[in-house]
């Protein structure tokens, strides 16, 4: 069994691991930026999206300059909001399937005298198509339901969804109304009794 003292150093070694796992695990994309716009820390997802948005530039050199427009936008109204915590949102849209919320906050850290700049970048896409397999879980759909729900998340018409799977558009409607349904259940459990 180990002592406290023993715990504590063990604890102190692998929260930088722990921590870099973490950040590493998020499906978000996570930049952290001194007020200069020199890149901290990004992780990999972060790293893919700035690659995007700077059509191939590195990450490491520059801040792609849709993100630091925001990050300015959040250092100049630093003086207005003194006392409130400010977050700059924003949305990047590169194509139909290519849409990035982006949020700028201040990182205030107990050991640091300066602030950073944490930005999120959530691909909108990944995240619908995430909710709706969570969806497919929690509503317990069949296989065929699910792939016409993920569809439907996905923004596809009736026609669109009904030519994609080859089947009709009364398919996809009478698919569609019976996931409603379980939907209203899962949601309001006493629906069920009544239905």
């Amino acid at each position: 069994m180990l002592t406290q003292l023993e715990q504590k150093e063990t604890t102190a070694q692998v929260t930088p691991l722990l921590l870099q796992g973490v950040l590493e695990g998020i499906t978000d994309g996570i930049l952290i930026l001194s007020e200069q716009g020199e890149v901290l820390y990004h992780n990999y997802y972060a790293h893919c999206i700035c690659q995007q948005l700077s059509r191939g530039g590195s990450v490491v050199d520059n801040v792609p300059e849709v993100i630091w427009r925001s990050c300015q936008a959040l250092i100049e109204s630093r003086s207005m909001y003194v006392d409130q915590p400010v977050v700059i949102e924003s949305e990047i849209t590169l194509s139909e399937s290519k849409v990035y919320r982006l949020r700028v906050r201040w990182l205030t850290l107990e050991d640091s005298n300066h602030p950073y700049l944490i930005v999120l970048l959530e691909d909108r896409c990944q995240s619908i198509q995430n909710r709706a397999f969570a969806e497919v879980l929690l509503y317990n759909l069949t296989p065929r339901q699910a792939e016409v729900w993920l569809l439907r998340r996905a923004g596809f018409s009736y026609q669109q969804i009904a030519t994609e799977l080859y089947i009709t558009i009364n398919t996809v409607k009478r698919h569609l109304k019976e996931i409603y349904t379980k939907q209203k259940i899962a949601i309001e459990p006493e629906y069920q009794v009544a239905y």
